[in-house]
């Protein structure tokens, strides 16, 4: 069965780095898309950054670009995100989450996401 695990959050000061981990099985990375999504606080889940296998096309949300960081380790079925300049509107519930099946230009057609972890819990400090 698919299974995703996602650990690495904590609390850190406003300016601060995370790195964030998905541990995944029961389907290997190179077949999907995969990406982080969060939710903070009384506001919907955001989509954060998303990677598709099949090409290659990347999403990121503009309030993370040039912050945030997507890669992966696909021997490993392995996801990060790799978070810089943290700022306290980061504070969320960050989940990893997968979309089965070949998706293309997922930067102009977003994926359908199949498979959720449970989420790990980030919070900034001003």
């Amino acid at each position: 069965e698919v299974q995703l695990q996602a650990s690495g959050g904590g609390l850190v000061q406003a300016g601060g780095s995370l790195r964030l981990s998905c541990a995944a099985s029961g389907f290997t990375f190179d077949d999907y898309t995969i990406g982080w999504f969060r939710q903070a606080p009384g506001k919907e889940r955001e989509a954060v950054s998303y990677f598709s296998n099949t090409d290659g096309s990347t999403y990121y949300a503009d309030s993370v670009k040039g912050r945030f960081t997507i890669s992966s380790d696909n021997a490993k079925n392995l996801l990060y995100l790799q978070m810089n300049s943290l700022k306290p509107e980061d504070t969320a519930v960050y989940y990893c989450a997968i979309a089965e099946g070949r998706y293309y230009y997922i930067h102009l057609y977003p994926p359908s996401f199949d498979y959720w972890g449970q989420g790990t819990l980030v919070t900034v400090s001003s």
